[in-house]
């Protein structure tokens, strides 16, 4: 079982960042995902949440309208695409994967995280 988040870097005030977390070795449509963060000396923080079939979203107050996000089962994949990017955003953003059904309800997954750093 992996997830692979990718995509982090350095970005300036204002700019872009897609990040993508590609999920091996269990069935991702039986798994909400999300994408949570943690910054230096913060407690980690939920950012944002897409259920099974992808027809349901949940953000964290701090990201809405900035950030979206989205999956896509066929390729195994989660994205989130964040927009207009604060010196606040910089943390390192890491994939989850909770079971939502079957036998897979119960289990959660994490990946390693990728950082993010925004710059003034």
């Amino acid at each position: 079982v992996q997830l692979v988040e990718s995509g982090g870097g350095l970005v300036q005030s204002g700019g872009s960042l897609t990040l993508s977390c590609a999920a091996s070795g269990f069935p991702i449509s039986s798994y909400h995902m999300s994408w949570y963060r943690q910054a230096p000396g913060k407690e980690r923080e939920l950012v944002a949440l897409v259920n099974i079939v992808g027809g349901s979203t949940k953000y964290a107050d701090s990201v809405k309208g900035r950030f979206t996000i989205s999956r896509d089962n066929t390729k195994s994949t989660v994205y989130l695409q964040m927009n207009s990017l604060k010196p606040e955003d910089t943390a390192v953003y890491l994939c989850t994967a909770e079971g939502a059904r079957y036998s897979h309800v119960g289990i959660t997954y994490w990946g390693k995280g990728t950082l993010v750093t925004v710059s003034s």
